[in-house]
């Protein structure tokens, strides 16, 4: 009977030492109640309690991520979207998050589901689609004020996630495609621009130097011939030079040959029945070039005498 008496003593002192020691983890502090008064936080570590009398509520400190589901907002423009975003916070005053909210986690994802909400309401489409960065500073600022009453650090708030409806997104796509051909023509007109400039510049240098055409002509048909193809080019200004050397040699020509002469004495014009010789016209000598024609200084004409 003794020996029965001894275990269940014994039994009865571990279930004591069981329910009066707790370990607190490196990341976590123990919120103390004492007859439901709030002694305070306790450290990490082993800490002993006294059993049915003390309470102790481990708070994690690590920082929490808590996903915001989707939203349907409408923007300040009229425009329906959904947006969902993602919040990082931690406890920083373990007392507070005990005693000032029943549960810390569920009351923080409502309030960022209603401020996110409030705050994208207040912007735009455009302002939404860009400024994202001073949305999530926007929506941090507003967490915190409502939070810091909890214990709780809201450290970041990111937005995830923008659903367009598909009429939207098709005019945003035409918009941009309009956007990329209008750049795309002001980026083409400005090459023309320069090109133009670079032209005129090098026909100013052509122009004063006109070997420079021939070398350029030159060039040319050196980087046509490097396909080793068959086409055949002639530069304009070849082409006009052999012109100009056609009519050189034309010009030679007529000036080497002599001129046929013309008898205009009035005895051709008397006898016209005089049979023509055979023979060609022998052209006239140099003497009688020189003589005087009867003809011309008046003289009568005779049949021979």
């Amino acid at each position: 009977m003794a020996v029965l008496i001894i275990i269940v003593v014994v039994l009865i002192l571990l279930l004591l030492l069981a329910l009066a020691v707790k370990i607190v983890k490196q990341y976590e502090q123990g919120v103390l109640f004492r007859l439901g008064r709030v002694l305070g936080a306790r450290e990490p570590g082993l800490r002993i309690i006294i059993p049915f009398i003390d309470v102790m509520h481990r708070v994690s400190l690590r920082i929490v991520t808590m996903p915001i589901q989707s939203q349907g907002i409408i923007t300040r423009d009229n425009v329906s979207v959904d947006v969902s975003a993602v919040a990082y916070f931690r406890v920083v005053d373990p007392v507070k998050s005990v005693v000032a909210i029943e549960n810390v986690h569920a009351a923080i994802n409502q309030i960022a589901q209603t401020t996110l909400r409030k705050v994208v309401g207040q912007h735009t489409l455009d302002e939404t689609l860009s400024e994202t960065d001073t949305i999530n500073l926007d929506i941090r600022e507003i967490l915190d004020v409502t939070t810091v009453e909890w214990g709780v650090e809201v450290t970041l708030v990111e937005l995830k996630d923008i659903q367009l409806p598909d009429s939207m997104k098709r005019a945003m796509a035409r918009q941009a495609e309009a956007e990329r051909e209008k750049r795309a023509k002001i980026i083409n007109a400005e090459g023309e621009s320069l090109a133009a400039a670079a032209l005129g510049d090098a026909s100013d240098i052509m122009m004063a130097h006109p070997l420079a055409l021939q070398l350029r002509n030159l060039q040319s048909l050196v980087e046509i011939g490097v396909d080793k193809n068959t086409t055949v080019v002639f530069p304009a200004p070849l082409m006009s030079t052999i012109g100009e050397l056609g009519s050189f040699l034309a010009r030679e020509v007529a000036a080497a040959t002599p001129p046929v002469p013309v008898d205009v004495s009035p005895a051709s014009a008397v006898s016209p029945a005089s049979p023509p010789s055979a023979e060609p016209l022998a052209a006239p000598t140099a003497a009688a070039a020189a003589m005087p024609s009867p003809a011309l200084n008046g003289a009568p004409q005779g049949t021979g005498r």
